[in-house]
């Protein structure tokens, strides 16, 4: 702080802090001002508190100010806690070297944000980095009554969203990989299953709706509300652009979507400042066109994470054969956007299907993909101002791979248009897949000019540092060798200089030494201080002796720094030209990057068909799902003591809809009803899957009700959270959906449990008629076959031996009455004495039941009295029996 003025004027501010007060005003007020002072960052007033506290720093005072501070060298890492912990933060930096007595001039260089910044050390280089804003129709009500949604319109429909039906509008920025896309929502639900999809950084909304977007559990930064305007969005998109409309992009009839879309794109360049001219364009999507996934569901299946085990347990875990970050992300988004097109689907199969026959191709392809780095990325980090002349470097190597990866790909590409007899029918044999094969492939631009130019230019190693100089090669510039030449030359003159003034002089142990603050000087120990010649300057005194200097040596110093300061503004300079001329081909090098994350998907899709004998599922818009010797796709690679079992499924919305499927604990029921809705998933996906073979007709969404969860913080208990989730099921299930139920009612009493079991199997089969998986320990719901003509009992068997229970995990028609409970209580280590006293229990209860004749009991209805008031009904005291049992007359 010494090198700014420190007198304070009649407000009684220092200018340096008025400075600060003027800058702090110029930034979102949310975020938090780093202000560079010197070798430390400070913060003061409340930003002082804050990050003191989220950077457990100690918090001092200067004249009653409140101020931290962090090294300027280490701010990377503290920044970084700042922006997971949802805070912005403002980088303000020192705009020329300080000078005595005089205000430095400062400014704020970038401001960073946990949806827009490039840190590597907090991206994951797996997931993309979205910003998303939130545009709601004037008036939208937030509150939701539970499991039923905003509007009466379907969760998924055909087309998308009318204009006048579209309640919000989402858009979707990455601005680390230039990815900028939009879709309209019509209900709150959908809403929310989309953000739970994407999982954004940050979200904004317009600050009249910050209140509502609250109450629907979305954690969210409120923004200017005028730039959320139809109006003023369209104005903000065209001039980004540079187009008179957003027809081109398909976002004509966008009413929110824009709103959206321009908020979204303001808020970067205004709020934020970051430079978007990497982001070239819009693309509009539907979610009609996706699989309905929502966070339940996700989490159940254990798509993207586990909350038990590590990532190898997951879906996305045991698929990812991606060896490029860009088809990391890619394949992240394909798994939570499952496709409802089946022409698109068997496109997918088709590449998939050309690499599994041509091994020797996908072995070269994928080696070649090693080579490729993350296009996208390092791209981004050059378009915003934040890369450095080693992303020069990699983005060289990235497009050095490409002929190579072209090339290794000419043989199946060369093969797309002859038909083959071996495939399976499809639905569209036109679309089979080859015609998405050539496409990617001719998206694959090579740039050899590009190549060549950062080749010749940059140095293979360059540092880090972009204006200390090292980065470009000899050679490439006339001037720049020059001064390099020059500098080199007075290196050598200083070098030869020691040696003649040691004979000179006569001092053996005299030094020409250099330091960045002192300069060049001869350094003479005090022993030999009575032989120092009368041109020798003093120039400063240190413990063991005197430096010192020459004219000669002044004037020479001058021209080597002079030569290499004006060199390192001169590399500077040339880089910028060289990226520049990169930034250029932007918009190629970006299809190129989307095209190989498409291919090292598909590819890796195909390692893993190989590796793990998969089939090519038939799909179709049938609704028939039939599986032959079905596999877990997780499990059958994580299990080591055993090998995984397989087993059919036949769902049908004509004669297999429902299956109740009972067993006992760990048998498998669990592990067969989720197994069954990873395979469709992935066969939508268009991946191969786990199985002999397989049909599967295409569901709109899937359904899970799996497992005991409270949620404490809304104060629900577990029986809560499991009837929401079911209300959710029935509320919005069509017959195209496929549902996953594993145990209903167990968060309650048994003849409550039971009873709702019951009715949701029933409504399922007669209202929603919703393909469905039904696993349950209430064996008396095997007796729902015997009423409702689609539905179908099966057990996991098991075997008996000496009192223990053998698990062969194998599915069979039929249902059980036994759930071997005492039995795996055993196995789980119970004392002896409690197993013992379990089993007398078991037998008594088993004594006490008895069995209905003809209709089952749990089936009837009750008839209604014309002569009884509902009045009398309800006071009339409730007969508690055990079911089969009749109740004892009054």
């Amino acid at each position: 702080m010494a090198s700014d003025k420190t007198q304070k004027p009649a407000s009684g501010l220092s200018p340096m802090m008025q400075q600060y007060r003027r800058i702090k005003h110029e930034i979102p007020p949310d975020a938090l001002l780093l202000f560079r002072l010197g070798d430390f960052y400070e913060m003061f007033f409340d930003d002082a508190k804050t990050g003191s506290q989220l950077l457990n720093l100690a918090l001092t005072h200067r004249n009653g100010v409140p101020m931290c501070g962090i090294p300027h060298h280490a701010a990377e890492t503290y920044i970084g806690k700042i922006l997971r912990a949802g805070r912005k933060v403002a980088v303000c930096d020192q705009l020329e070297e300080a000078k005595p007595g005089k205000l430095v001039n400062r400014d704020v260089t970038q401001i960073l944000s946990p949806g827009t910044h490039f840190d590597a050390h907090i991206l994951h280089a797996e997931r993309n980095n979205f910003l998303a804003a939130i545009c709601p129709v004037a008036g939208v009500v937030a509150a939701v009554p539970s499991g039923k949604s905003m509007s009466s319109a379907p969760e998924t429909g055909a087309t998308t969203p009318r204009p006048e039906s579209a309640r919000f509008g989402l858009a979707l920025v990455d601005l680390t990989t230039g990815d900028f896309k939009v879709t309209e929502l019509v209900t709150a639900e959908q809403l929310q299953n989309e953000l739970a999809r994407v999982r954004p950084a940050e979200i904004i909304v317009p600050a009249e709706w910050f209140d509502e977007a609250k109450a629907l559990g979305i954690s969210a930064t409120p923004h200017d509300g005028w730039t959320f305007e139809r109006e003023t969005a369209f104005f903000t998109l065209r001039d980004h652009f540079k187009t008179q409309s957003l027809d081109g992009f398909g976002a004509a009839n966008l009413t929110v979507g824009i709103g959206a879309a321009g908020a979204a794109l303001h808020y970067l360049t205004q709020s934020l400042r970051r430079n978007t001219a990497h982001i070239h364009g819009l693309q509009v999507y539907s979610i009609a066109d996706f699989m309905v996934l929502d966070a339940v569901t996700q989490r159940n299946l254990e798509l993207l994470e586990s909350p038990r085990t590590d990532r190898k347990h997951t879906l996305i875990g045991c698929m990812d054969r991606t060896l490029t970050p860009m088809g990391a992300r890619l394949l992240r988004e394909w798994l939570t956007h499952p496709l409802k097109d089946v022409e698109k689907i068997v496109e997918r199969q088709g590449v998939i299907a050309s690499f599994c026959e041509a091994p020797h191709v996908l072995a070269e392809f994928r080696e070649r993909l090693r080579d490729v780095r993350d296009m996208e990325r390092t791209l981004g980090r050059l378009s915003v101002g934040s890369g450095n002349a080693r992303d020069l470097v990699a983005l060289k190597e990235s497009l050095a791979a490409l002929p190579k990866l072209k090339k290794a790909l000419g043989a199946v590409v060369g093969a797309a248009s002859r038909p083959r007899s071996s495939e399976p029918p499809v639905a569209n044999p036109v679309a089979a897949g080859r015609p998405l094969l050539q496409i990617l492939v001719s998206q694959i631009t090579e740039l050899p000019d590009v190549v060549d130019l950062v080749a010749r230019a940059i140095e293979d190693a360059p540092p880090l540092a972009l204006k200390e100089g090292g980065i470009i090669k000899a050679g490439y510039s006339a001037e720049l060798d020059e001064l390099r030449g020059g500098s080199r030359e007075g290196k050598e003159w200083i070098a030869a200089l020691q040696q003649r003034e040691i004979e000179r002089t006569g001092i053996a142990s005299l030094k020409v030494r250099f330091n960045s603050v002192f300069g060049y000087y001869i350094e003479v120990t005090k022993a030999n201080l009575d032989k120092v010649p009368s041109d020798y300057i003093r120039k400063q005194t240190i413990a063991g002796g005197e430096r010192f200097y020459t004219p000669e040596l002044k004037e020479m110093e001058g021209r080597i720094l002079g030569a290499e300061e004006r060199a390192a503004a001169l590399e500077y300079e040339i880089f910028q030209q060289v990226r520049d001329a990169v930034l250029d081909e932007s918009v190629a090098v970006q299809q190129s990057a989307s095209a190989i994350a498409a291919l090292d998907v598909l590819a890796g899709f195909a390692e893993l068909a190989r590796h793990q004998n998969y089939c090519r599922p038939a799909v179709n818009d049938a609704d028939r799902i039939e599986i032959t010797d079905g596999r877990h796709p997780v499990l059958e690679q994580t299990l080591i003591e055993e090998r995984f079992v397989p087993n059919d499924t036949l769902l049908d919305n004509t004669e297999q809809q429902i299956l109740i499927i009972t067993g006992p604990n760990m048998a498998g029921k669990s592990t067969y009803i989720r197994q069954v809705a990873l395979l469709v998933l992935m066969a939508q996906v268009g991946s191969f899957i786990p199985a002999k073979s397989a049909t599967v007709g295409l569901v709109d969404r899937i359904f899970t009700r799996v497992g005991a969860n409270d949620d404490l913080a809304r104060g629900q208990s577990t029986f809560m959270v499991e009837m929401n989730e079911t209300a959710n099921i029935l509320n919005n299930a069509t017959p195209k959906s496929l549902v996953v139920l594993d145990e209903i009612g167990r968060g309650t009493s048994t003849f409550d449990g039971l009873s709702i079991a019951w009715a949701v199997a029933e409504h399922l089969h007669n209202a929603v008629g919703a393909k469905t998986l039904f696993a349950t320990h209430y064996h008396e719901l095997t007796e729902l076959a015997a009423t409702l003509p689609r539905v179908k009992n099966y057990n996991v068997a098991v075997r008996e031996w000496h009192d223990q229970v053998i698990f062969l995990h194998k599915i069979l028609p039929g249902g059980t009455d036994k759930s071997y409970g005492i039995q795996v209580a055993r196995l789980a280590g119970l004392p002896k004495e409690v197993i013992t006293r379990a089993k007398e229990v078991l037998a008594n209860l088993e004594e006490a039941e008895l069995s209905a004749e003809g209709q089952p009991k749990l089936a009837e209805r009750k008839q209604k009295s014309g002569d009884r008031s509902q009045k009398s009904e309800i006071q009339e005291p409730p007969q508690m029996y055990l079911f089969g049992q009749k109740p004892k007359p009054s």
